[in-house]
């Protein structure tokens, strides 16, 4: 199979510390003004970029799918595998630390672990949902302005609404 070229006038995408990939896909999907598809069609990866954006990581990327992503995004391997999971997830609920999204607007890979419950820096519980109108929190990959996307409530706002342990 002949993978389609890789445009040069791609623009490069800096991961934070800690970011979930499932962010960095989201970011680096609006910066290039591209589709998820697009990008698994581009690396030959397909449908798992997919998988990864919702962290279903069985099975576990492969160095080969990998290098595939970071020759794409213009990172080494080692710059993206500090995205991925390093222990058990849970991956059905979106989780959120408001206060650390008011701080630096990205998502944290150690929120999803499923022993995370809570925000070691801020002491409050992981958010769920949205504290305001209890809408479920989407995938990392679509936040994009730092608010509930049912009533526009700014993460500014929510940390107010958020319980401490």
């Amino acid at each position: 199979m002949v993978m389609p070229q890789i445009p040069a006038w791609v623009f490069p995408v800096e991961p934070y510390a800690g970011e979930s990939l499932s962010h960095f896909l989201g970011r680096f999907c609006r910066e290039n003004h591209a589709t998820l598809n697009q990008l698994g069609e581009k690396t030959g990866l397909g449908a798992v970029l997919g998988r990864w954006e919702k962290f279903r990581f069985i099975p576990p990327p492969s160095d080969a799918q990998l290098a595939a992503l970071a020759k794409l995004v213009r990172l080494e391997v080692d710059q993206i595998k500090p995205m991925l999971p390093q222990e058990a997830m849970q991956n059905r609920v979106i989780r959120l630390c408001a206060a650390c999204y008011a701080e630096e607007p990205y998502h944290r890979i150690e929120w999803q672990y499923k022993l995370a419950n809570r925000c070691d820096r801020h002491h409050l519980l992981l958010l769920l949902e949205c504290p305001n109108c209890k809408a479920k929190l989407p995938m990392p990959s679509k936040w994009a302005n730092g608010t509930c996307k049912r009533c526009l409530t700014p993460c500014d706002q929510m940390v107010a609404l958020q319980k401490g342990v």
